[in-house]
């Protein structure tokens, strides 16, 4: 049986004027893990519509390759306060294209 992907997302806020500094302390980690044996892809972004907010998708090939990058991420030693919080972690049964009707409806119609 092959190891299940796992997802960890969600978001945090802090203050505003903050904001952009607290993204921009997380490039290096970002880099870093997506260089990661096993890192699908990791993103720290500023949100668009909320000013206090901070967004985070991690997406790994395994638990263990999360697991693995938990030990030596040496996340930035000096972060704004953290207001609120909500992250979870997702462990993924089965996924597929998101849109996988509409696109066939739309390559069907677009041979006519």
């Amino acid at each position: 049986m092959s190891a299940q992907k796992v997802i960890v997302a969600g978001w945090w806020t802090v203050d505003p004027d903050r904001r952009d500094e607290a993204v921009e302390s997380f490039k290096d980690l970002v880099l870093r893990a997506r260089g990661t044996p096993g890192c699908l892809d990791l993103a720290i972004t500023a949100d668009p519509v909320d000013s206090t907010r901070i967004n985070i998708f991690e997406f790994w090939q395994s638990e263990r390759h999360l697991n693995s990058w938990r030990a030596v991420s040496r996340p930035p030693k000096r972060i704004t306060r953290t207001l609120r919080l909500e992250v979870q972690k997702h462990v993924i049964q089965h996924s597929g294209p998101p849109f996988a009707k509409r696109q066939a409806k739309r390559r069907s119609s677009t041979r006519r």
